[in-house]
């Protein structure tokens, strides 16, 4: 059975650091590319991060770039999100998932196949 448990969120003020996890269980890991996104309230899923299965990683949000990276550790099956000078917009229930294929091209929603139960993060000014 494939899993994908998030986990890490919590409560910071504006300027720190948070180190999201996401442990995968039940398929090659080594042979998908793992993925966040995030749901703020009120607001439509967006996608965030991707790394590829040959650990290239890909943003898709202008906003996050130079404060989060992403990475992957194969022996333990884990992707992390470590997120620096966050911001109160950052608020919002962050999911990991697992994308159909190896490589990050065509990331969306409808790209993935498995969905961890999110994360809250939650930003004060």
């Amino acid at each position: 059975e494939v899993q994908l448990q998030a986990s890490g969120g919590g409560l910071v003020q504006a300027g720190g650091s948070l180190r999201l996890s996401c442990a995968a269980s039940g398929f090659t890991f080594d042979d998908y590319a793992i993925g966040w996104f995030r749901q703020a309230p009120g607001k439509k899923r967006e996608g965030v991060i991707c790394i590829s299965s040959r650990h290239t990683a890909t943003y898709y949000l202008d906003s996050v770039k130079g404060r989060f990276t992403i990475s992957s550790d194969n022996a333990k099956k884990t992707v992390y999100l470590q997120m620096n000078s966050l911001k109160p917009e950052d608020t919002a229930v962050y999911y990991c998932a697992k994308k159909r294929g190896y490589i990050c091209s065509g990331y969306a929603m409808s790209a993935m196949d498995y969905w961890g139960k999110g994360t809250l993060v939650t930003v004060s000014s």
